[in-house]
């Protein structure tokens, strides 16, 4: 399958200059003028483009794969899945669970919230302004997860969703048929090994047992759309974050 790739270099509303370098000469860039005086307005104009984007290329038989700073870049994905009639089973790889709304969030942080959104819970603002209509809890498999604050913890097992603690898991795991859609954020690794980001929870899995299940994921040729939330650039002076999450990126698209 061929991929086709998009960088999204923000993070929420804000540029995120340190990833433009991740930007083959084949790959676009999604960096529109950002309008609306609120944050959510801003994103939602950020995300309507990579919705289409990410549409068109699942239209013409490519997998896409997005880049971005931050996790609510999936609510544009899963927009675009929707556009293109695709109804994926959302594999999440966090070491957070992104499952907050206003009622459990600690912090009031917005990119804690993405996969409750996603389902239809809490926060709608960005999902309505993008045109996703929630997904059924049964449609999601969360792994990992280690980090989750207490009312999160609460959410997620009312929810439906599936929650897999340890990413091994899924080697066994019977996945339901149809197109499969992997979000990965980076900080899932074991930050001994990727230490350059900016919520990072002690413990989880060794990049070589991502790597396995990523190997696994892509064996089963359904992987149809794959997101990637990067690590922080201006922490990775030695670029060690950068270039293991990449090369588990590449084992995932197989």
């Amino acid at each position: 399958m061929e991929n086709r790739f998009l960088l999204t270099p923000f993070f929420l509303d804000e540029r995120l200059p340190g990833l433009d370098s991740l930007a083959a000469p084949d790959w676009q860039v999604n960096r529109p003028a950002l309008s609306g005086a609120e944050t959510q307005a801003r994103m939602i104009s950020l995300y309507r483009p990579l919705a289409d984007w990410l549409a068109d290329v699942l239209r013409q038989g490519q997998r896409p794969v997005s880049v971005a700073g931050d996790c609510c870049t999936t609510l544009g994905v899963l927009a675009g899945m929707q556009q293109a009639s695709q109804t994926p089973t959302l594999i999440w790889f966090d070491a957070h669970g992104d499952f907050n709304t206003w009622e459990t969030t600690p912090s009031g942080f917005l990119g804690g919230m993405p996969l409750a959104m996603a389902v239809g819970l809490g926060e709608q603002t960005l999902p309505e302004g993008v045109g996703l209509r929630p997904l059924s809890p049964a449609q999601v498999i969360l792994t990992d997860g280690r980090d989750l604050d207490p009312g999160e913890r609460t959410l997620v097992e009312q929810s439906g969703i599936t929650h897999l603690p340890d990413v091994t898991m899924l080697l066994d795991y019977a996945l339901p048929p149809g197109p499969l859609y992997v979000h990965f954020d980076t900080d899932v690794v074991d930050p001994q090994e990727v230490p350059a980001m900016n919520y990072p929870a002690p413990g989880g899995p060794s990049a070589e047992t991502v790597r396995r299940v990523f190997r696994h994921l892509a064996t089963t040729g359904r992987v149809t759309a794959v997101s990637l939330s990067a690590w922080n650039p201006q922490m990775d002076s030695d670029g060690r974050s950068r270039a293991i999450s990449l090369s588990l990126l590449q084992e995932l698209l197989g």
